[in-house]
């Protein structure tokens, strides 16, 4: 049977191969050219029946190849016997037969060795082309004088059929096509016919599965070897060519099937015998090059390309930017690119709502809800820092969950997630230290700062500079998702090594001296020289001494410090190995994030199975990580939610005046931090739109650059004003958001790779995580078990996938590959290895200037750099 690759019954009889690509013996095409120039053709037959187009095809023979009445009869009756289909059986079904005989579940005794009296059949799969698809049955076999008594086909779909579980592997709106060849010794020459339907007409129990038929070719004749098999292979095998299938359809006579068989053959490539083993079976490609390209590229020229390569081919042919439609074009109005963009997306609005009704938006929200949470702490607790707690972990949930609500609820691509950026907070850094050292109210200051950022945004929405964004090339996006995405690996490998401060490792502990340590509490406050509570002894204190209810079994650490004594001992500082535990979590559910990704492509479980592991592959990996935490009972480092609604420094309040604490002439100086500002922000905000709305993404709903600048630059007003962080778009976690909503098609043929369908674009998912957002608060309880090495191993888990999804990494790795092991790469092809080579050095040059610039205080003119 075909679908799209080959495949055969084994010869057990019990399965079916692996499908693999059909080797055909070039001999056999030629045969078949002569069998369709000198055979029965029948073209736009109308028929509702398998034995009317049996009866059509033997009563339109050429006189020449005639058949006698008798042999006319023998031989409709042999091709109206019911086809032996072998069925697709479950694990569960091959496991229950285990216990049977051979000959259980057959009619008749077992098989002799005499070969079947009637044709035996195997079956192939499905092909695309103008929205048709077909499903390939093949039979073959020997008939020998008169046949066993044998049942007739059924006009009507047979239950094995109707419940055949294959049919989850055919897509909708498939079409089958039938082949039967084999031998008859009471036929003197060979009998051919090639019959095409008006219109598909189900032929009852004739295929594996039920679908409408429009195609069919039967070859029998004398015995011959195996001729008539490999013409049946090939005549398969040509119906699974979408090339020859749209000359199948469109042919009016017998020689427009004889071009399509010619066009064919000249695409053939010949394996010479003797260098490869004919038994081999070729695996499918992971991808193919399109019926379009076969029939405009010249054969030699011809390349396959999946996403990352349609986008290289895409940039050869255009400097601009890949997404350089309407989105970006100057409409020479104020304010006419947001106007366009709101028309753009407004008749969308609603299915943003209603394309978020799929279980896979779940798995998304606790997957960001998660990474966003974490980034929150992470910068809240930076902020805190920097701004000596005018900024703190509370301040970043709330202005995360407000800020993120708002622009997923307006914005033009909701699919970006607004963050707080390294760029953002080395600039309230240097405010804050500039506001301290000139006696400045910091939060004033940046209010101001604010109110012109936001001004200058809707400026730059006026006049349209969001056009620029044509301008950014692959080497600026790169660049910047390269750069970003090492900040998040950096990030969390730092956290990760700050824990051997926090939880020393006591290197001089030693197995052998456990009899040596000890740990006592001494309480220097109320006794002089020395008093200590000690487990062995039972002394009880005296009247002024108000000892807890556990000092006859000893002090804890607590409750001696809380007492105002300290500890005394060599094994006081010993805690058990904090470090190396969170270390295992933390590459545990990296390592577990990226093998369930993975799980889609196993080869493991039904489908079905695959994908849902797959989609909740991070969840899964943060559960198990819990999960191993809270049995070994180890005090590692928490989640830490704040659970008061209050200010982290109760020196400032909710809202911040613009006079008062500063002077008047604050108002108008704020105006030149805010261009530094504008730009960053600027870059920041589009560089991440452009990365998020490539061409590869195949988005259906289209970009809106100047209603999301829009979008932040009003948010600057608010958070301004309520002394929250300022946002802009997270560039790894954006992409994390999309790679989570990936749609692939929900069938594909044996040995076909899934297609990518795009993105599941819609508002829900940033909507629901914002809201989980702002509810954390109320959470705290739930979420203060998950430990933060786990978190950290998301954060690795995001940049890494992030950084693998550039074409950089691909050149990274071709300068340290030698010539012969490299990849067969389509810019390969087309630009000499030293240029690619030139071209990624240069990128890594300019990156590491960035990572030094982000490392200095010259951070904040970083996104100008890019």
């Amino acid at each position: 049977r075909w679908i799209k690759f080959e495949e055969k019954v084994e010869d057990g009889g019990e399965r079916w191969s692996a499908p693999h690509v059909p080797a055909l013996p070039l001999h056999s095409l030629f045969q078949l050219r002569t069998c369709l120039q000198k055979g029965t053709m029948l073209l736009d037959l109308d028929a509702t029946s398998f034995k009317e187009i049996i009866d059509k095809a033997l009563s339109g023979q050429p006189e020449e190849a005639e058949l006698q009445p008798a042999l006319r009869e023998h031989l409709a009756a042999l091709l109206l016997l019911q086809p032996q289909h072998q069925p697709t059986k479950s694990l569960l079904q091959l496991l229950a037969e285990l216990g049977l005989s051979p000959c259980q579940g057959r009619k008749h005794s077992c098989p002799t060795t005499h070969p079947p009296a009637a044709p035996r059949l195997g079956q192939h799969p499905h092909l695309l082309v103008h929205g048709f698809c077909f499903f390939l049955s093949f039979f073959a076999g020997k008939a020998k004088g008169r046949s066993e008594p044998r049942a007739q086909l059924s006009k009507t779909p047979l239950n094995e059929q109707l419940r055949n579980r294959f049919k989850k592997k055919v897509p909708p709106g498939a079409e089958a096509a039938h082949v039967a060849v084999g031998e008859a010794e009471f036929l003197e020459q060979p009998f051919t016919a090639f019959i095409r339907l008006r219109r598909g007409v189900s032929l009852g129990s004739l295929a594996e599965v039920s679908l409408p038929s429009r195609f069919l070719f039967i070859l029998l004749g004398p015995p011959k070897a195996k001729a008539y098999h490999e013409i049946g292979r090939a005549m398969a095998t040509l119906l699974t060519d979408e090339v020859f299938q749209r000359a199948a359809r469109q042919a009016e006579h017998r020689e427009d099937l004889i071009t399509g068989l010619e066009a064919f053959l000249n695409e053939v490539i010949v394996l010479p015998p003797g260098k490869w083993d004919p038994g081999t079976r070729i695996p499918p490609p992971s991808c193919l090059p399109s019926p379009r390209r076969r029939t405009t590229v010249d054969p030699l020229d011809q390349q396959p390309h999946g996403n990352g390569d349609t986008t290289a081919a895409g940039d050869r042919a255009s400097p601009g930017h890949p997404c350089s439609g309407e989105e970006l074009e100057r409409t020479g109005r104020l304010f006419g690119g947001l106007l366009r963009d709101i028309r753009r997306k407004a008749p969308w609005y609603g299915s943003d709502f209603s394309d978020a009704l799929h279980p896979q938006c779940l798995s998304a929200v606790l997957y960001i809800y998660l990474a966003t949470v974490t980034n929150a702490i992470t910068f809240g607790g930076m902020l805190g820092d920097a701004t000596a707690n005018m900024q703190g972990v509370l301040e970043s949930f709330l202005g995360t969950a407000f800020a993120g609500f708002i622009f997923c609820l307006f914005s033009g691509q909701p699919l970006t997630i607004l963050s707080s950026t390294g760029p953002v907070l080395v600039f309230e850094r240097l405010l804050f230290s500039f506001s301290q050292d000139h006696s400045l109210d910091y939060l004033e200051f940046r209010l101001w700062i604010g109110l012109w950022v936001a001004f200058f945004g809707v400026v730059l929405v006026a006049t349209e500079a969001s056009h620029l964004v044509r301008y950014f090339t692959r080497f600026t996006e790169e660049g910047f998702c390269a750069l970003i995405s090492l900040i998040f690996i950096y990030d969390s490998l730092k956290k990760m090594l700050s824990l051997a401060d926090a939880f020393p490792i006591n290197w001089q502990y030693r197995l052998d001296n456990v009899t040596t340590y000890s740990c006592t509490c001494n309480l220097r406050r109320l006794f002089n020289p020395i008093l200590t509570c000690l487990s062995t002894l039972h002394i009880p204190p005296p009247p002024s001494i108000e000892c807890p209810p556990a000092t006859l079994a000893g002090l804890s650490r607590t409750q001696c410090l809380d007492q105002g004594g300290h500890l005394l001992g060599t094994s006081c500082q010993y805690v058990p190995d904090v470090t190396l535990i969170s270390f295992l979590l933390f590459g545990g559910t990296f390592l577990s994030c990226a093998a369930l990704k993975r799980f889609r492509r196993s080869r493991y479980f039904p489908v079905g199975v695959r994908k849902l592991v797959s989609d909740f592959a991070v969840i899964l990996a943060i559960l198990a990580s819990c999960t191993i935490d809270a049995v070994l009972g180890l005090e590692t480092p928490k989640l830490l939610v704040p659970s008061e609604l209050k200010p982290t420094n109760p020196a400032r309040g909710w809202i911040i005046f613009p006079f008062g604490a500063n002077p008047w002439w604050v108002c108008l100086v704020s105006a030149v931090p805010a261009v530094l500002v504008t730009i960053l922000i600027f870059m920041d905000q589009q560089i991440t739109a452009v990365i998020l709305n490539r061409r590869e993404y195949k988005l259906q709903k289209g970009a809106g650059f100047h209603l999301d600048l829009l979008c932040v630059s009003l948010l600057m007003v608010i958070t301004s004003v309520t002394g929250l962080p300022w946002y802009v778009s997270a560039t790894v976690i954006s992409l994390a958001h999309m790679e989570s909503l990936r749609k692939e098609s929900a069938t594909s043929a044996p040995g076909e790779h899934p297609e990518f369908l795009g993105i599941r674009e819609q508002r829900l998912t940033g909507l629901a995580v914002f809201i989980l957002m702002g509810v954390s608060i109320f959470m705290a309880p739930m979420l203060k078990h998950i430990p933060m090495s786990v978190l950290y191993g998301v954060f690795l888990h995001m940049g890494v996938a992030a950084l693998n999804s550039i074409q950089l990494m691909d050149r990274v790795q071709l300068l340290l590959m030698p010539a012969k092991h490299q990849p067969d790469l389509p810019y390969l092809r087309h630009v000499p290895l030293r240029r690619v080579h030139l071209f990624t050095v240069i990128q890594l040059l300019c990156l590491a200037l960035l990572w030094v610039l982000k490392s200095t205080m010259a951070a904040i003119i970083f996104p100008v750099m890019v």
